[in-house]
């Protein structure tokens, strides 16, 4: 069943988080579906320009409806992660997603007020929620100064005119988080006297977490011994850490890259121990469980197990 992300929200803030998972194939989604309906846990199926690029939107979309038919207990929202104009205009035109993000945090608050009202105008005449983004995700960049990193994170004293000026209905902040494997190398962590400013700002107002993959060192070093080379300084999100900001008011947090890590140690693993073989359904297979079970975790630690008895 589709809900809707402000009635998931409603229900977790303060309490458990939504797992916000970006899907690009058929086993994804079938891992992630299977899994929520174990689970009975609620949880936000997304898709980046990246994604529909790739698969075609209507792709995924007929995925993502086919397994609502085939898991008809999961409770669900489809959203547009880190959306273009372009693209967030097409996913609200659709009427398959109820919810989009418009992405516009590299500009300056003025232009990113702009872009992000302009968005959510049309989106809320469709019933469609809008997450928008202040502050800048990056890489890891190590050789930038304390200040200059700072200047990356949101401001607090700047989140109640962005939310009053866009209307927009969640935000995702950057409190030191950022994309992709290599997010910690610095030992930074979760800024939380930020995001404990943000939420006194914002009080009952739901935050957003980008770049919220763990980084299993242990899978770094299975894709290694398999013909991989990734750097083994990669760090992610300390599970102990994104528990400590639900409080705080982070009701979604997004992974991707522990997912992709998965992916390519089970196709490496599989490939590497049986050179002769060449058939695709059966790494297929065991990723999906790999998936399946990787979520299975990923919603007790976040406390959503269960929760889909909240929504009717």
């Amino acid at each position: 069943m589709m809900i809707s992300p402000k009635e998931f929200y409603d229900k977790c803030y303060g309490k458990y988080a939504m797992a916000a998972v970006n899907v690009f194939t058929l086993e994804q989604i079938h891992g992630l579906f299977r899994a929520g309906e174990k689970a009975n846990a609620p949880f936000v199926v997304q898709m980046t320009p990246v994604a529909r690029n790739y698969a075609h939107s209507d792709m995924l979309l007929a995925m993502i409806d086919a397994a609502a038919k085939i898991y008809p207990k999961a409770k669900y929202a489809v959203h547009l992660d880190h959306g273009t104009e372009p693209h967030a205009l097409d996913a609200i035109d659709s009427g398959k997603y109820n919810s989009v993000m418009i992405d516009a945090s590299h500009d300056n608050f003025d232009k990113n007020v702009k872009r992000t009202k302009s968005i959510v105008d049309k989106a809320h005449e469709m019933n469609v929620f809008v997450e928008a983004e202040l502050g800048v995700l990056s890489g890891v960049e190590d050789d930038i100064s304390i200040d200059e990193k700072h200047a990356k994170y949101t401001q607090p004293e700047e989140v109640v005119s962005f939310v009053d000026l866009t209307n927009c209905d969640s935000l995702a902040v950057a409190v030191g988080t950022s994309h992709g494997a290599y997010k910690f190398s610095g030992g930074q962590g979760i800024q939380f006297d930020i995001l404990k400013k943000i939420q006194e700002k914002l009080p009952y107002y739901p935050i957003v977490l980008h770049g919220g993959s763990a980084v299993n060192k242990e899978e770094i070093v299975k894709i290694n011994k398999n013909g991989g080379k990734l750097l083994e300084g990669a760090a992610g999100v300390d599970p102990k850490e994104i528990v400590k900001a639900i409080k705080y008011g982070v009701c979604k947090i997004n992974i991707a890259t522990d997912l992709r890590l998965i992916w390519t140690r089970v196709h490496r693993e599989f490939f590497n121990e049986t050179p002769d073989l060449f058939d695709p359904i059966i790494p297929g297979k065991l990723y999906m469980d790999a998936y399946e079970q990787f979520m299975l975790e990923k919603f007790d630690l976040l406390g959503a197990t269960g929760k889909s008895n909240q929504f009717i």
